[in-house]
């Protein structure tokens, strides 16, 4: 079995760490994997949508495998720390809305993976948190980054300079969460939301995650001109002219990336 798996169902891809008796923690060659499974996932213009998940019930992934960062020297955990964040930095910037379907434990570089992806569905049993001030280290992935961004910095900070790790529903109050769902329900709820973007114009869904990404973090005038540019790119797609036709004639659209 591979520690990184992928599988396809239309426009849907799910993307598995595939490591449950570790918890699903990264090692270099899960690392490594999930670095090919991102890049393959990327270029593929039948999948609309991705989710990330852990095998079993017991974790999401707890971040960097311990038992080998402990026989590595300096380069190699600079190796390491690198891979990791600009992995998770790909999915950042996957063109494909992400999901994060948390089935368990997501500390460390697990959360940090889970802040990478556009939206966050966890079990009632999940635990979260950015735990690395415990260990003598910092989030290296995006953690002090997009935590902040996403909950505001004086919350994040509270999190990650306690070392706090919170359940699903204090998540979910603070803004971290996106739903809480039961365990037997995570997928189904994950493809669910998975579904209800992926039946709309795939171009539309790409420039308006490319928008909202790009113009979060800068002034409003240059946020409304990227917008302003990433609607020019639908103008003439294919995808468009059928939207108007199916309101013509009143019938759903049939969107094919076009």
């Amino acid at each position: 079995m591979k520690k990184v798996e992928l599988k396809l169902d239309g426009y849907i891809a799910t993307i598995t760490i595939n490591r449950p008796d570790q918890f699903n923690c990264f090692d270099l060659e899960a690392l490594s994997l999930l670095d090919e499974v991102v890049n393959d996932v990327k270029f593929d213009r039948d999948i609309r949508v991705v989710i990330f998940t852990g095998a079993g019930d017991k974790a999401f992934s707890t971040g960097a495998d311990l038992r080998e960062r402990r026989t590595l020297n300096e380069k190699q955990v600079h190796r390491n720390v690198h891979l990791i964040s600009e992995v998770f930095s790909k999915i950042e910037e996957l063109p494909q809305p992400t999901i994060a379907a948390i089935n368990g434990y997501a500390l460390g570089g697990g959360l940090e993976l889970a802040l990478a992806c556009d939206f966050r569905i966890a079990v009632k049993e999940a635990i979260l948190g950015l735990t690395e001030v415990s260990w003598g280290i910092i989030p290296g992935a995006g953690g002090t980054q997009r935590l902040s961004r996403l909950i505001g910095i004086s919350r994040a900070k509270e999190l990650i300079l306690t070392a706090r790790k919170i359940d699903a529903f204090q998540g979910f109050e603070l803004g971290l969460v996106n739903k809480v769902t039961d365990r037997n329900q995570l997928l189904e709820a994950a493809v669910e939301l998975a579904e209800e973007i992926s039946k709309n114009a795939p171009l539309a869904v790409i420039q308006a995650k490319y928008a909202i990404n790009h113009g979060n973090n800068v002034d409003l005038r240059t946020g409304l001109a990227i917008e302003s540019k990433a609607y020019e790119v639908i103008i003439p797609t294919k995808d468009r002219i059928e939207a108007l036709e199916a309101f013509k004639e009143k019938r759903p659209p049939k969107f094919k990336g076009e």
